[in-house]
C-alpha cells in the first residue's frame, strides 16, 4: 500500500483551536499565545468556518494605538484603521475564510498558502463545517520519510511498471531524499517519464536520472 502522504487529511491537524464570533481581543491574543499559531478559524453555529483572525489582523491595534493618522493614510488604511478599533473576532476576522478540503493535494494546499499569502488553512467538509488546520509546517511532513520507504514507492510505482524487463537492472539511490536512478533500459522514450514521475513522488527532494537507453539499432 502507498505509504505517501498525497492528501491534507494526512498531515493536518484534527484538533483545531478555534473561537466563536463575540470572542474578545485578548482572549483570542491569548489562545495564539498558549496554542503557539498565527492565526484562528472563527466558527458559528455548528462549528461553521465564517473568518480567519490572523496575526495580521490584530497588529493595527498596536500599530495605531497612540498615532493620528493624516486623512491619506485613512483613506489607504482603511481596513486597518477599523480593525485598529475593534475588540472582539468578527470585527478583526478577514472574510470570507482561505479554506482548503480534506482531499486537497498537498501542492493544491502549498499553492493556496502562497497565492493568498497565509501560513495556516482551516480544513472544512462541503458544508464549510471546520474539520482540522493545515500549516506550512504540516506541508513540509512529506520531506521527513524515510530514504529506504522512497526508494521502495519509487521501485513499486515508477520503475517496474515503466521498465518491466530492462536490459540492465534499474536502480534507485535515495540519500537525504535525493534519488539518483541508474541503469540502462530498452525504451529510452520512457526515461524523462521516470525523472518526472519520481520527482512527483512525496517527500523527493531531487532527481538524477542517469538511465540510459539501449543502442536497438
Amino acid at each position: 500500500m502507498d505509504s505517501s502522504p498525497h492528501r491534507v487529511s494526512d498531515v493536518m491537524t484534527r484538533a483545531a483551536v478555534a473561537v466563536g464570533r463575540k470572542a474578545p481581543f485578548k482572549d483570542i491574543v491569548e489562545r495564539m499565545e498558549q496554542w503557539q499559531v498565527s492565526a484562528l478559524p472563527v466558527l458559528e453555529g455548528d462549528a461553521r468556518v465564517v473568518g480567519v483572525v490572523s496575526e495580521a489582523d490584530l497588529l493595527p491595534k498596536e500599530e495605531f494605538r497612540d498615532s493620528d493618522p493624516d486623512r491619506f493614510t485613512q483613506r489607504r488604511r482603511l481596513a486597518d484603521l477599523a480593525k485598529a478599533g475593534a475588540v472582539c473576532a468578527e470585527e478583526l476576522m478577514s472574510t470570507p475564510a482561505v479554506t482548503v478540503h480534506a482531499d486537497a493535494t498537498l501542492a493544491e494546499a502549498a499553492r493556496i498558502m502562497a497565492l493568498r499569502h497565509v501560513k495556516r488553512l482551516p480544513v472544512v467538509n462541503a458544508e464549510g463545517v471546520l474539520e482540522g488546520v493545515v500549516s506550512r509546517g504540516d506541508l513540509l511532513k512529506v520531506f521527513l520519510r524515510p530514504d529506504n520507504d522512497l526508494a521502495d514507492e519509487i521501485r513499486r510505482d515508477v520503475v517496474d511498471p515503466l521498465f518491466p524487463a530492462p536490459v540492465e537492472p534499474v536502480h534507485v539511490v535515495v540519500t537525504e531524499g535525493v534519488v539518483t536512478l541508474t541503469g540502462r533500459v530498452q525504451d529510452g522514450a520512457r526515461i524523462p517519464l521516470a525523472a518526472r514521475l519520481t520527482r512527483g513522488v512525496e517527500g523527493v527532494v531531487g532527481v538524477d536520472c542517469r538511465l540510459t537507453a539501449a543502442d536497438v539499432g
